[in-house]
């Protein structure tokens, strides 16, 4: 098994309430959906969008890093160590009932 798993993450900034999941179809392939709170200035909502990813997955944050994207809202995260477990809860998230 890989020891990183490569996440796309589409991040909604400015949202109402955050929120992770749903489908974007953008330019790194299907990608995973996160609304923030945090406005896109000065990195906040890419940070808010790695820790709401971390939460979703049950990982730690600092096991969730960004690997692309950081002035974009189509962004790439890398994940430390993913279980079989992590990448099904990722599935679902995307591609199934989001919360």
């Amino acid at each position: 098994m890989d020891d990183t798993l490569t996440v796309a993450v589409r991040v909604r900034p400015g949202a109402s309430r955050a929120r992770v999941g749903g489908r974007h179809d953008g330019p790194h392939g299907p990608a995973l959906v996160i609304a923030v709170n945090a406005p896109p200035v000065d990195g906040r909502a890419t940070e808010a969008a790695r820790r709401a990813l971390a939460d979703a997955l049950g990982v730690r944050p600092a096991a969730v890093a960004l690997r692309a994207g950081a002035a974009s809202r189509d962004k790439l995260f890398a994940v430390e160590r993913p279980t079989p477990e992590l990448t099904q809860t990722l599935r679902r998230l995307r591609d199934g009932a989001g919360r």
